[in-house]
């Protein structure tokens, strides 16, 4: 990993005991959910999910499959998608550039962007998709409802073997204010430090 990146996560690290109790518990059952996947042998596949697939379920899948990367975590695969499809927002990236990803844009309506957290690793392929498109698992995955309306509007999702909510503020709310990038960046480290959590949580079970 670059530098800027590494001294971002060394900050998550040190923030741990700011997670609401509540919080912490959501996280510890998605992580003993990814436990007993790993110990029957089998892949643990996380599909993010919120409304549109442009922040939140992007800004989660990114921080878990980094998470589990520096922690050395294997057989996880982490993937996002919404109740409907829009863009990954300029705005989240700009977030995870801030944070030190390195992101490749190709352009376009719905661009696919390469996202890395190493040199010379193959890169995360981010774009905004519903929940069950072809690039996401189809049965035998944890479904992560990030948003509330999501959460609402979803009440089942196909081929879930496992679901928890662990919502998250819309950093939309800020979009064309003063306060935008400071409203990103927050809603970026707020997931990165549960997502690390999770992930460490893990990594200690085994």
């Amino acid at each position: 990993m670059n530098q800027e990146l590494k001294s971002y996560i060394t900050g998550l690290k040190s923030n741990f005991d700011s997670i609401p109790s509540e919080r912490k518990e959501q996280l510890r059952e998605v992580a003993d959910y990814i436990c007993s996947k790993k110990e029957s042998g089998e892949k643990a596949r996380l599909n993010f999910i919120c409304t549109h697939n442009s922040r939140r379920s992007h800004l989660a899948q990114i921080w878990t499959a980094t998470a589990a990367h520096y922690y050395g975590i294997q057989n996880l695969e982490s993937y996002s998608g919404g109740t409907e499809a829009k863009a990954f927002n300029p705005r989240a990236i700009a977030a995870i550039e801030r944070a030190g990803f390195k992101v490749d844009n190709p352009g376009g309506e719905n661009p696919r962007y390469e996202v890395s957290f190493r040199d010379n690793g193959k890169p995360m392929i981010c774009f905004s998709k519903k929940f069950d498109d072809d690039f996401n698992p189809k049965t035998n995955f944890a479904a992560i409802m990030t948003c509330s309306e999501a959460d609402e509007n979803c009440p089942f999702v196909p081929g879930a073997e496992f679901r928890k909510s662990i919502i998250y503020t819309d950093p939309k709310e800020a979009d064309s204010t003063d306060r935008e990038a400071e409203v990103y960046d927050e809603r970026c480290r707020q997931i990165a430090t549960e997502m690390f959590y999770m992930m460490n949580l893990v990594r200690s079970k085994n």
